[in-house]
């Protein structure tokens, strides 16, 4: 595996430039393209307090040794390359021995995810306004809500708000007027 850490670039640049230059590190790699990784992540790069994304890109390749010999031409490529996302690029190569690089591949699964097997999910469009009245039938609630709040089962048995008594027993109990 041939791992490629970028740091003071922004993540998005670094995703783009795999895409794009994956195939052409392959060849002067001399490996299949299955074998270069690019790392990316939310790190900075400061000098004396001052944030240096996308001026100063720190970049490590780190290689199993046998593709040293190959190293001049790949750092040729990559100082070339990579000047379209940073203005100022420093490139280390870091090998280590094959037998010290161990790996599980889950057979179930390809072994990257890729634009053909990637999975499309499609998601509801939270933007969409809803222009319907969301206060459809909440003046009947309201009223009933009011109405069982101030209507009141009067002593002579009739149901009646606090206004008079309605009813013509002139014998009721209730302390309303009739």
């Amino acid at each position: 595996m041939i791992t490629i850490r970028v740091y003071g670039l922004d993540s998005y640049a670094v995703g783009h430039y795999s895409k794009d230059h994956t195939e052409n590190l392959a060849q002067l790699f001399e490996t299949k393209e299955e074998n270069i990784c690019f790392v990316s992540s939310d790190e900075y790069v400061f000098h004396k307090g001052v944030e240096q994304t996308s001026w100063q890109a720190l970049v490590t390749v780190i290689a199993p040794e046998k593709y040293e010999p190959l190293e001049d031409k790949i750092a040729t490529y990559l100082l070339k390359t990579l000047t379209e996302f940073s203005i100022h690029v420093q490139l280390v190569f870091e090998y280590f021995h094959e037998h010290h690089e161990h790996e599980f591949t889950n057979n179930d699964y390809p072994r990257y995810i890729k634009d053909e097997n990637l999975v499309n999910v499609e998601e509801e469009d939270d933007d969409e306004l809803y222009e319907g009245n969301i206060f459809e039938g909440m003046e009947k609630k309201l009223e009933e809500a009011y109405n069982e709040d101030h209507h009141h089962e009067c002593k002579c048995g009739h149901d009646h708000s606090d206004e008079d008594c309605e009813c013509d027993d002139e014998d009721c109990c209730c302390e309303h007027k009739h």
